[in-house]
């Protein structure tokens, strides 16, 4: 039975939430002991295999392989990291996990929704987020903060297209949907901890 505490961030790249995710983990180290961070993809040594073939590969990738491959690498997640920590009561803070791939390979790529959210389900264990904090931010202004790093990755490399139904997705996805802390990715990231922290004092007491 799960007994920690399983926080995720998500929302487009470029929105902040890795930097977030960095310093959500640094401000609540000071007053929890038992506090792991992590990511998608990646984390374990297959974990780490598939994110070189997801990233790294130039050959074309059909959208079912993208979203199965990320699917392989998130049982794996769970199965090493995420349900032994929870089991061991740790607070977990995790950039990226089921949502993403909603939005990304879902809303984005236009695969079946109802499918990926039953394989979700299956490789996460049947757990769900306590907490899910969504970075909010256009297109325009995180492309301005992609551009400034250099490099785009594959998937920052998409078209306008499929920004703008992944950004769609997220929105639809987080809706209705409880246990979600949404937030403006224009503040500045002192702001966006601060109200992180908040939230997350409020289901720790």
């Amino acid at each position: 039975m799960k007994k920690g505490l399983l926080i995720t961030i998500e929302g487009i790249e470029g929105c902040g939430k890795s930097t977030l995710s960095n310093n959500l983990f640094k401000k609540l180290q000071e007053s929890n002991s038992k506090l792991f961070l992590t990511k998608e993809p990646g984390q374990t040594i297959i974990g780490e295999k598939i994110k070189k073939i997801l990233y790294e590969e130039k050959h074309q990738m059909a959208a079912k392989t993208e979203f199965l491959l990320f699917a392989a690498n998130r049982a794996q997640h769970f199965h090493e990291i995420i349900v032994p920590k929870l089991n061991d009561n740790y607070i977990i803070i995790s950039d990226r996990m089921g949502d993403s791939s909603i939005a990304y390979q879902g809303f984005g790529l236009g695969l079946d929704i109802e499918t990926l959210q039953d394989i979700n389900k299956w490789a996460m264990n049947d757990i769900s987020p306590d907490l899910t904090i969504y970075v909010r931010l256009d297109i325009e202004t995180a492309f301005k903060r992609l551009s400034s790093r250099g490099s785009l990755t594959s998937f920052e490399q998409q078209n306008n297209t499929f920004w703008q139904k992944t950004v769609k997705g997220f929105e639809t996805i987080f809706k209705d949907k409880k246990n979600v802390l949404i937030l403006d990715g224009t503040k500045s990231p002192e702001q966006l901890v601060m109200e992180s922290v908040d939230k997350i004092q409020s289901l720790i007491k």
